[in-house]
């Protein structure tokens, strides 16, 4: 007898394998989104992955070789033993029988094939004595014919055909099968020359219990490498990344303005590497700050001195002028023309070294808020009547609003703006005083806005440049270039803004926007109220910082006013 097998698998099993099939599209783009999210998240995260992946890759793929290589082994030897067993026993038992034996001698000899040492259940049929088919079976209740395969039946029943690689006309056949949710393994073999069929129903629950538990030690193993894998790679990214993460730290200290930071090099390696050029990097960036900042330095000490020294000269000259200006109508008129024009441009100098004066103070730091409890609709109004403006400016002011605000400072911002309305806009101009609520509290709201050509989109973004001319064609105007660049400061130093831009129904609008109460960050207030030597004093009284205007001579409060974005009304 020769041993086959009679596994196959049905149409309906291979049907099975592939029903999930139209499902692994969507798992596969599940899988391409889920790393398409992994891209954006930390990087340590994503060497946790990788190493997590690679190790579960590698442990699943040793732990599935493994458990199929033992269950063959087992499930072989296990198999092999028994049929070697039946064989041998069916020859021996049934040797001694007719070939038409009685039923009680089939169960005899059914009962000698069971007792052996593989416990396994026997099944034998045979014609009897009779001429009716006896079937003798050592467990009724599990093992029947109805428990054997048709297939198998008809398998071991086949007489083979003869030749010389086939010298038997029966074969033994098994196959596995289950029964009562218990795995067995089924086996028959037909005596050759005659004599009874005999069948074999072995028990391989416990074979599925050994293999069972090999399954779950190997996911206890596959497990444990995976957290093995998660914690080496948290390791490793943690060695990786410390370096990187002192970069990064280091890079924004130095991008804070802190020059003197490195980093500590250790080891020959790529990151070694990168941190000695991060220190090369910021020593070099260091030293051509300090050059830079010296320079400028230098440059604000240049300015500064120099307005100072032509305080002196510019004191004298004011004063003479000053008498030319009175004797005007009694000078000659061939030299009244030269005099007027010394007046003015004496007049015009004077202004720009004020302001000079002003910038470098607000350059070094130096210019502190004298503030005080102010009425901004009665600082407006003090503001335009001061230069006789009140004929050209047209004042909408909610009465009441009150601000903590340096008065003299926010002076020079209006008598810049309307200033700058005046000169370079068309009549009238509009102010515009509001308040408006934040998250922070409440902002202070002044509008400035004329109804002239407005400004170039080009303009715009330099009209609070110092000395920025929008025409080289005109590099001379009656002001400094400061005034605007000035009052910027004027509005920094308060915690608030100013912005420029053209209103939809024509012309320009600069909007003041500073807070009702004491800045949250910004310089601290002066005691007194002397102020800075040169800043002048408040509306009315001298001149005003920056603004170039002469609160007390009336109708000339156009002559020194700046320009929008320092000559920018050139553009116009």
């Amino acid at each position: 007898m020769t041993e086959r097998s009679t596994e196959t698998r049905t149409q309906a099993e291979t049907a099975g394998d592939g029903a999930d099939t139209p499902e692994r599209p969507g798992f596969l783009r599940r899988c391409v989104r889920a790393l398409g999210l992994l891209r954006w998240t930390s990087l340590r995260l994503r060497l946790v992955f990788v190493f997590a992946l690679v190790a579960l890759t590698a442990a699943v793929s040793a732990s599935g070789i493994a458990y199929w290589l033992n269950r063959n082994t087992v499930l072989d030897r296990t198999q092999n033993s028994a049929l070697n067993d039946f064989r041998k026993s069916l020859e021996d038992s049934t040797r001694s029988l007719s070939l038409r034996p009685r039923c009680t001698e089939l169960n005899d000899a059914a009962r000698q094939m069971a007792g052996g040492p593989q416990n396994y259940a026997v099944l034998l049929v045979a014609q009897g004595s009779d001429g009716k088919q006896c079937v003798a079976s050592t467990d009724k209740d599990l093992f029947t014919l109805k428990t054997v395969p048709k297939p198998l039946q008809t398998a071991v029943n086949e007489k083979r055909a003869l030749d010389d690689g086939n010298r038997v006309p029966y074969h033994m056949y098994w196959q596995r099968k289950e029964v009562r949710d218990t795995p067995y393994l089924v086996a028959g073999a037909r005596m050759n020359g005659g004599g009874p069929t005999g069948y074999m129903l072995k028990s391989l629950a416990t074979e599925r219990q050994d293999l069972n538990s090999l399954a779950w030690s190997l996911g206890i193993a596959t497990a444990l490498a995976l957290v093995g894998s998660a914690l080496l790679a948290q390791a490793a990214a943690t060695t990786v990344l410390r370096p990187v993460q002192r970069l990064g730290h280091a890079a924004r200290q130095l991008g804070e303005g802190r020059l003197d930071t490195r980093l500590r090099v250790t080891g020959t390696d790529e990151l070694a590497d990168l941190s000695r050029t991060f220190n090369r990097t910021a020593e070099r960036l260091e030293q051509r700050v300090e050059e830079l900042s010296g320079r400028e330095a230098s440059s604000r000490r240049f300015v500064a001195d120099m307005s100072h020294e032509l305080r002196t000269p510019l004191t004298a000259i004011t004063a003479v002028t000053e008498v030319l200006e009175e004797e005007e109508d009694s000078l000659d008129p061939m030299i009244a023309p030269a005099v007027k024009l010394v007046v003015s441009e004496t007049r015009r100098l004077n202004d720009l070294v004020e302001n000079l004066m002003e910038v470098t103070r607000f350059d070094a730091g130096t210019a502190r808020l004298v503030q005080d409890e102010v009425d901004v609709a009665d600082q407006v109004t003090a503001c335009i009547d001061a230069r006789a403006w009140l004929d050209a400016v047209e004042l909408d002011a909610e009465r009441g609003v009150v601000a903590r605000l340096d008065p003299r400072r926010l002076d020079v911002i209006l008598a810049n703006l309307i200033g700058n309305a005046l000169k370079h806009g068309g009549s009238p101009v509009r102010v515009s005083v509001r308040t408006e609520a934040t998250e922070d509290g409440e902002d202070l709201l002044i509008r400035v806005r004329d109804h002239g050509p407005g400004i170039p989109q080009e303009v715009l973004p330099h009209v609070f440049d110092r000395f920025y001319k929008a025409s080289a064609s005109r590099p001379r105007s009656e002001g400094s270039g400061l005034g605007l660049s000035i009052a910027l400061e004027n509005a920094h130093i308060h915690g608030g803004e100013i912005t420029a831009a053209n209103s939809p129904e024509g012309g320009a609008v600069f909007t003041l926007r500073l807070p009702v109460g004491v800045p949250a960050a910004g310089p601290a207030e002066e005691t007194d109220t002397d102020t800075d030597a040169g800043a002048g004093t408040a509306a009315g009284t001298g001149k005003d910082a920056g603004s170039g205007t002469d609160a007390g001579s009336g109708g000339s409060g156009h002559r020194g006013e700046e320009t929008r974005g320092a000559e920018g009304g050139d553009g116009r």
